[in-house]
């Protein structure tokens, strides 16, 4: 029963992430996303896989700052998106359990790093070719199925996404989307 209870969690965490990837704002993007980590935190807890429950944690925090990047100045700075990236280096060496380890800290840091570009054809790259990629291969090992099928609808929706806005009109400052 408590096995059923972790998977659900998980699944209702891809419900959120499916959702972030159809909305045209930045904004609402990080909102969803921010609510599918809080889920997946939560699952990666009860499944004892804490460099993925912690990166959740950051992950987190993240989404939150950057639902404010059009209002809050400091949160602009691309100084910030680096120190992020050294709190997944300390979640790295703190969580380490093999290997395994190096995809969360992979996933959570380049993803952090094309967030803070505020670009949403960058943000979708990254995602598509990096973090999605080594969520994946994490959530086997950690035995999140939500999570694999997580990734492997985020990778279609990112897809999806492209097909009907358009690289161009994803990268465009001017757009919608950067909103």
């Amino acid at each position: 029963m408590a096995d059923i209870l972790i998977q659900t969690i998980g699944f209702l965490g891809v419900i959120a992430f499916i959702v972030s990837y159809q909305l045209k704002s930045n904004r609402s993007l990080y909102l969803f996303q921010l609510l599918g980590s809080l889920l997946f935190c939560i699952q990666f807890f009860l499944l004892e896989a804490y460099s993925g429950c912690l990166s959740m944690v950051l992950n987190i925090l993240r989404y939150a700052l950057l639902t404010k990047y059009n209002q809050w100045e400091w949160v602009r700075r691309k100084e910030l998106a680096y120190i992020f990236c050294a709190a997944f280096a300390i979640v790295l060496i703190f969580t380490w359990a093999g290997p395994v380890t190096i995809l969360a800290f992979a996933a959570s840091s380049v993803s952090t790093v094309f967030y803070w570009t505020n670009n949403a054809k960058l943000i979708r790259a990254a995602n598509l070719f990096c973090a999605s990629p080594c969520w994946l291969v994490y959530d086997i090992f950690a035995g999140s199925w939500g999570g694999v099928l997580n990734e492997a609808i985020t990778l279609t929706s990112i897809i999806v996404s492209v097909y009907r806005f358009g690289w161009k009109a994803l990268g465009d400052p001017d757009s919608e989307f950067q909103k």
